[in-house]
């Protein structure tokens, strides 16, 4: 058994999404003068590798603690969208035939390899329509290897309310998709592990993300 890390490392001014909190971690107790180090970590729940919950969009749907954590650890699969150019559609062809009720979907895009540019914001993004045949699909959780499952910046977010709306649980800026899919091609049984922070009512919260390979 093998394990891929599949998060961003959690750092000072890294990158969030337009508008959320930004990243502050600072000693806030050290072995000199305290005997001991602690840190003082300031950041929002949709900070780097993160699982966002239904509750997310709206306040009516359940919130991160009220989900199985069946959601967020289980039989994985990857479905390959490489290649695309910036701000393009992943249509539900790239699905069709290639996942399966219960799977957990992770969408390799390759985007991870602009992490820290600008680049990164002008992400593909998965089409409505798409988002609509994994939830038909009996698909209830989801990771991609960009900023967002819906255009950034966007007017609406139509692919989060699709997937949340059916109480599936988002993972955004996962990495190392490209691993994990070259091990799946390889024969190789693929579990992911997107256990996130247990945070009671939250919209969402960081998760050290992993493939298991087998």
């Amino acid at each position: 058994m093998r394990i891929i890390d599949l998060s961003v490392p959690l750092r000072t001014a890294m990158p969030v999404y337009p508008g959320d909190p930004e990243v502050s971690i600072r000693p806030a107790l050290t072995v000199a003068v305290d005997g001991v180090n602690v840190l003082h970590v300031d950041m929002g729940s949709q900070t780097g590798t993160h699982v966002d919950a239904p509750f997310h969009i709206d306040d009516a749907l359940p919130a991160l603690d009220a989900l199985p954590l069946e959601r967020f650890i289980g039989p994985a699969t990857v479905v390959d969208a490489r290649g695309l150019g910036p701000r393009t559609a992943i249509g539900p062809e790239y699905f069709q035939g290639k996942v399966a009720a219960g799977q957990i979907v992770l969408i390799a895009t390759g985007w991870s390899e602009h992490w820290g540019t600008p680049d990164y914001l002008a992400h593909p993004y998965l089409d409505p329509a798409a988002a609509a045949y994994l939830v038909e699909a009996g698909i209830r959780t989801v990771g991609i290897d960009t900023l967002s499952v819906d255009p950034t910046p966007a007017q609406d977010i139509p692919s989060h309310r699709i997937l949340c709306g059916a109480h599936a649980v988002i993972a955004e800026n996962l990495t190392a998709l490209d691993r994990v899919l070259s091990e799946q091609q390889l024969g190789h049984r693929v579990e992911a592990s997107l256990l996130p922070l247990h945070l009671p009512g939250a919209d969402g919260a960081p998760v050290r993300a992993i493939a298991r390979i087998g």
